[in-house]
């Protein structure tokens, strides 16, 4: 299914009862971040995987923002069943089922193959974005822009200022030309300019440093807001050669429709709520962003950053601003996390097929932990799993990997710690490894440079070193199960 507009969604989250409309005048300085907090961990967050419809609280939409004219919206994605609906879907596990579906096809042979192909082909062909030559986005424009008729959050007490928090930005490679859309914050300095805050394993970054090669100012768009698709497109792990519109056309199963920007060469999205179009100057001194109440739970700490500059803001008549707060879990990023650990498994499974499932937990901040089982079929198999994940893609900023039999359910926490903690001798089997860490991992002796941990938690073999005997779980026999199963109800208890 595919928005065409985040009022839509909006929309459809009122007739489902998944969102509260807030009519009293809140600020949109810490208190609208109290609020939200409170709400995200007033359900069963803490294990999105499982659970009903309300397991991150109700979506927000902030009516009265004091000072503000646009109405703000935040926790739209805060819950497993939201998550679904903003991709599209009833559960995410049927865009898995896809993706699982297209790893598995076979380049046709006969002329007959190739006929049964085509509706496969003709889907992913109609996912490609489409340039246009209007969009609502640009229904209101400001050439003399003010970023503060934004109701930019303040989220936390300890934050540099206000923040942008959920902006979809546009880069070109000036080389390839080819596009990144990423999820990077914006601290609003002033009236017209703001920090990019991406970190140097993004391709945004990698656009700047090139820019920064070749010369001459990088421009790009902030996109707020449109077809949810595409905020979870901007958050997924795509290799650089993937563009992120293709990938959110595939998630809605329609391609988006582009508009070209008024200020810089951009295409932005048609249906974008707001646009905020502008530059950076390479050459220019960076700025000092900071600090930010972040995913981890801590504040990220000030650090230099390129300085954006807006030189125009464009909307629709109506806009939506959305927005969102990070801080110590479970927040509405855990559902964003946990999508993009279901929807890429398949794709993970290409490299490594022994892999059974993985499990990200939320509490450990998703780069911090990976709980992965495999189907293990030799000696130091474990061992391979691990190193492979950290050789791959942002699976190279996992802190802690723990691997485990394919009989050992990692989405059920107490499972694996029972396993873990009797399956491990710790000088046997827990691995240090030193390389890049995420930047935001503030127990790093260096930024973006630290040690990584990897725990084999698999029932160990003779052809391991192992010559003791390896016991089996204590399982009751079936037999005596269904015996009291029958008569379960006459004993009273």
């Amino acid at each position: 299914m595919a928005y065409n507009s985040l009022e839509e969604f909006v929309q459809l989250l009122e007739r489902e009862g998944e969102i509260k409309r807030i009519t009293y005048p809140v600020k949109a300085e810490l208190e609208i971040a109290e609020i939200a907090d409170r709400v995200m961990k007033s359900g069963s967050a803490s294990s999105p995987s499982r659970g009903g419809s309300r397991d991150g609280g109700p979506a927000l939409l902030f009516e009265n923002v004091v000072g503000k004219q646009i109405p703000l919206l935040i926790n739209a994605f805060g819950s497993r069943k939201r998550m679904a609906m903003a991709l599209g879907v009833s559960d995410v596990e049927e865009i898995t089922r896809e993706i699982e579906h297209l790893t598995k096809l076979k380049p046709p042979g006969s002329l007959w193959d190739k006929l049964r192909m085509l509706p496969e082909l003709a889907h992913l062909a109609g996912s490609s974005p489409k340039l246009v030559k209007s969009g609502a986005c640009q229904e209101v424009v400001h050439r003399n822009p003010d970023l503060h008729i934004l109701p930019t959050l303040t989220c936390w007490p300890g934050d540099g200022g206000p923040f942008i928090t959920l902006p979809t930005v546009v880069s070109r490679d000036p080389e390839s030309g080819r596009r990144n859309v990423g999820l990077y914050r914006m601290q609003v300095y002033d009236a017209t300019t703001t920090a990019m805050h991406w970190h140097i394993h993004k391709g945004g970054a990698r656009h700047f440093q090139r820019q920064k090669e070749q010369k001459g100012r990088m421009e790009l768009a902030a996109c707020l807001g449109g077809d949810p698709a595409l905020i979870y497109a901007a958050t997924a792990p795509l290799p650089e050669q993937v563009d992120e519109f293709l990938f959110a056309g595939f998630i809605r199963k329609k391609g988006l429709e582009l508009v070209k920007a008024l200020t810089v060469d951009v295409e932005v999205p048609a249906n974008a709520d707001i646009v905020i179009e502008g530059y950076i100057d390479p050459s220019e001194p960076l700025r000092r962003e900071g600090p930010f109440g972040d995913h981890t739970g801590f504040y990220s700490l000030a650090d230099d950053y390129p300085v954006f500059h807006v030189t125009c803001i464009t909307h629709k008549k109506n806009p939506i601003y959305l927005t969102t707060i990070v801080g110590r879990p479970p927040m509405e990023d855990a559902f964003l996390g946990k999508a993009t650990e279901r929807i890429f498994l398949p794709l993970l499974r290409l490299t490594f097929p022994e892999i059974v499932d993985i499990n990200l937990p939320i509490h450990g901040v998703f780069h911090n932990l990976a709980i992965v089982s495999i189907k293990k079929s030799y000696p130091a198999h474990a061992r391979k799993i691990m190193h492979g994940l950290w050789g791959l893609g942002q699976m190279m900023f996992t802190k802690i990997i723990v691997v485990v039999d394919h009989g050992v359910n990692v989405q059920d926490l107490s499972e694996v710690t029972w396993i873990v903690g009797n399956h491990i001798d710790p000088k046997r089997d827990v691995v240090f490894v030193e390389g890049p860490v995420d930047v935001l991992d503030h127990a790093a002796p260096l930024m973006g440079y630290g040690s990584k941990m990897g725990i084999d938690a698999t029932a160990k073999w003779k052809s391991e070193g192992f010559e003791r005997e390896w016991p089996e779980p204590i399982v009751m026999d079936e037999k005596t199960k269904k015996h009291i199963d029958s008569i379960w109800e006459k004993l009273g208890l």
